[in-house]
């Protein structure tokens, strides 16, 4: 099998890659935050935060650009009405992630930050799903 280098190929590479630092940067912060709040050290857990949160905001742009340059780069006439469904639930999906970002970034009380987490992380692990089922 050859590998094909075109823009094609860079535009899913750019939307998977930026997919995987919005996805995979919140289960690598669902993983350390712990670990920061045991140790007690004043402070760091919302600088690492604040850290992940500089790549990951830009990543999730990144991931809604490159979805749009996806759409817009396919032949839309032979997209079935199953396919039209699915992609406008992970569209959704993807729009409630940032929503539940920037609620879980914003909230004071923990069970909101809990909540707006879960929401944020769960609505873009299945739009993730979804964009490899479509």
């Amino acid at each position: 099998m050859s590998a094909v280098l075109n823009l094609d190929t860079i535009r899913i590479f750019i939307h998977i890659l930026s997919v995987t630092v919005w996805v995979g940067g919140q289960i690598a912060m669902m993983a350390i935050m712990p670990i920061l709040k045991e140790a007690g050290v004043e402070g760091l857990g919302a600088k690492v935060a604040q850290g992940f949160s500089n790549i990951a905001f830009p990543a999730l742009a990144v991931a809604i650009f490159s979805g749009i340059w996806n759409i817009v780069s396919i032949d839309m006439a032979n997209a079935t009405m199953v396919w039209n469904i699915v992609f406008g639930i992970k569209f959704l999906l993807v729009i409630l992630s940032g929503f539940g970002a920037v609620k879980h970034k914003n909230a004071t009380d923990p069970k909101q930050k809990g909540l707006f987490g879960a929401i944020g992380f769960g609505s873009a692990v299945i739009a993730m799903f979804l964009g490899y089922v479509i």
